[in-house]
């Protein structure tokens, strides 16, 4: 093994705008007012679709809040139209209504679109038929209605079973109002003030410690935290936890415990197949864990935003997903494992995207070439999957034309999925362009199945399963004082400062229509075997720029490749832990991060549980003894 080599950080890589809210929330200005705003917006009646009284078969999808300025329902029916989702609303007069729908065609172009849904109001349809309209999200004018005051009822009718989307339903007396969209903190604040929630007082909450991110980083250093007696508010914007591992992505967790085993058996998960429903049955155990746990848990809360003084986080704003109000969380030291680095972005702190050049962290692999690491840096990352599956049953299943997919899936077929039906494009973000991310891989799969249906031989086959909610693997990484890279693993770097422990295969992945496959949503994993541990710093797990905040899970700091290791879910939940307890020596000692790593590192290596046994003897022999490898992803 080498010594540890010590090397300086990213530094002036890229200018970032440093900004203090997302969505919604520009500082700490009274609440729903925007600067910029314009004060003369349309009046009437907002139906939010997340405040419907009953969501029927529609699906309540959060995942891209920032990128749409809204919390919308999804018709996720895999091909079934699904059951109407209803609410009633209060019409404060009578007289003739105009209707908007703010909603958007997910899948334009020379077909049906798939995503087609009516409004009813007091059972009668309005005329327009929704989601095929405009390829944007978009307000549409749905027509006028007579309506009588008092309670008029709305319902969203699925036309086919395949993912229209509604935001928003608009009534007002005005036939041509103005009204916000594109400017989203506009639309964020028009809400709000249509509502009523922004003449609410904003709740605030105190912590010692807030988590934002309830995949397996977050629960994990919430875990540790709060087992060492800190008041710990964990926010996740999804209704339940685990993330990639959670019911509603299925991915088995992969990589050790470490020495982190007491936290992660309580949130880890068995080795089910991917997409498997025994992820329902891990699900319960978590969920159990965490209610136990004596964690205050925010399940179903979007972080909006952040305020600052000087280099340190003050406070995180999130808003309820279902009733739209914001609650402010104080503490003085914050984690960040949202896996996008959003707190990070929020705070100006400097982040890397794409794969470095091979030549600037030496990370050059001949027998690949630029699969590891191109000659010249590009926005190149490791995609999102969309796990899935079918079932054969006794019966006969018919299945709906889907020409909307074929340019997708083309003449590829499929009865399931794997962790290999994942989108990654050079042109894409993996954060800006989430939504059209996860809707690529859904029109490869209906597509897919769509043309394994052809064959005589599956006519018994039915779809059993589609994911809605995308698994991300990279998107930023924030730096810290340490960017961790490929040769720190495979040469096996010792860290004085190390607090992870890692030993499976470093493990990255590319399309495999680099190489001429003739489909774009099929990817290929590279593997290189680092042959023993490798091991974690804690200077990696803390933003060298935001003073209070540390990082937890793939958003850590490191390369591309430096990623493609540590990122599976039992090492990021040992990076979690990590984090948790290094909250609890920031809060005894009333310091950083960083002066924990300098003055209090000893300390922080004994809580995780280094030094307390073979382990640290004899590392690798342990871990050979403990686990057999498996190349899988």
């Amino acid at each position: 093994m080498s010594s540890e080599t010590e090397r300086p950080t990213l530094t002036n890589r890229r200018s970032f705008l440093r900004v203090v809210g997302g969505v919604g929330l520009t500082s700490a200005l009274a609440p729903g007012y925007v600067m910029g705003a314009k004060p003369k917006a349309a009046s009437g009646v907002l139906v939010e679709a997340a405040n419907f009284d009953n969501l029927g078969g529609w699906k309540l999808d959060t995942q891209h809040y920032q990128q749409m300025g809204g919390v919308y329902l999804l018709a996720h029916g895999m091909g079934k139209p699904v059951a109407n989702a209803s609410t009633k609303v209060d019409i404060p007069e009578a007289g003739t209504w105009h209707v908007w729908v703010r909603n958007r065609d997910w899948c334009k172009g020379d077909w049906k679109s798939p995503g087609r849904f009516r409004v009813h109001v007091n059972g009668k349809a309005l005329k327009p038929t929704f989601g095929q309209a405009k390829e944007e999200w978009h307000w549409q004018n749905g027509g006028s209605i007579k309506l009588a005051q008092g309670q008029a009822n709305i319902a969203l009718e699925d036309l086919t079973g395949f993912d229209g989307r509604c935001d928003a339903i608009f009534l007002t007396k005005e036939a041509k109002p103005k009204l916000p969209n594109k400017n989203l903190k506009q639309l964020a604040a028009w809400k709000d003030q249509q509502t009523g929630r922004a003449k609410l007082n904003i709740e605030e909450q105190e912590f010692d410690l807030i988590i934002v991110g309830g995949g397996m980083s977050g629960c994990g250093a919430a875990l540790a935290a709060r087992a060492e007696g800190l008041k710990v508010a964990l926010i996740q914007d999804r209704p339940i936890f685990g993330g990639n591992a959670s019911e509603e992505i299925r991915v088995h967790t992969l990589g050790i415990h470490g020495y982190a085993t007491e936290h992660l058996k309580k949130i880890d998960t068995v080795h089910y197949p991917n997409g498997d429903a025994l992820a329902k049955v891990d699900q319960k155990k978590r969920e159990a864990s965490m209610a136990a746990s004596g964690v205050d848990l925010f399940a179903g809360h979007i972080a909006i935003g952040l305020q600052k003084k000087d280099d340190r986080i003050v406070s995180v704003d999130a808003r309820n997903a279902k009733t739209g109000i914001i609650t402010r969380f104080k503490a003085p030291t914050f984690i960040d494992a949202t896996g996008d680095g959003w707190l990070g972005f929020w705070g100006g702190a400097e982040f890397r995207t794409g794969r470095e050049a091979a030549s600037e962290f030496n990370e050059s692999w001949d027998k690949h070439g630029d699969l590891w690491s191109p000659k010249k840096p590009d926005q190149r990352v490791m995609g999102t999957s969309v796990l899935w599956n079918g079932e054969q049953t006794k019966e006969r299943h018919d299945f709906p034309e889907v020409p909307w997919a074929m340019p997708v899936a083309k003449d590829h077929e499929a009865t399931a999925g794997e962790w290999y039906w994942e989108y990654s494009d050079n042109n894409l973000d993996q954060v800006k362009d989430a939504e059209r991310i996860r809707d690529h891989v859904l029109r490869a799969i209906f597509g897919c199945f769509s043309n394994a249906k052809q064959h005589p031989k599956n006519a018994t086959w039915k779809l059993k399963w589609v994911a809605y909610v995308g698994g991300k693997r990279e998107s930023r990484r924030l730096v810290g004082d340490y960017v961790y890279s490929m040769l720190d693993a495979t040469e096996n770097r010792q860290f004085k400062d190390a607090v992870v422990v890692e030993r499976r295969d470093v493990d990255t992945h590319y399309q495999r229509k680099e190489t001429g496959e003739s489909v774009d949503f099929l990817s290929k994993a590279l593997f290189y075997d680092t042959g023993g541990d490798y091991y974690l710093p804690f200077r990696s797990l803390y933003s060298k720029d935001i003073s209070n905040m540390m990082m937890a899970g793939r958003c850590f700091s490191c390369t591309h490749i430096g990623l493609a290791g540590p990122r599976v879910m039992n090492t990021c939940a040992q990076m979690g832990v990590a984090t948790g307890y290094a909250a609890v020596l920031c809060n005894q000692y009333k310091t950083t991060p960083k002066q924990v790593g300098i003055e209090h590192i000893d300390q922080l290596r004994d809580f995780i549980g280094f030094g307390r046994n073979e382990l640290t003897d004899n590392p690798s022999a342990y871990w050979k003894k403990k686990h057999k490898k498996k190349k899988t992803t």
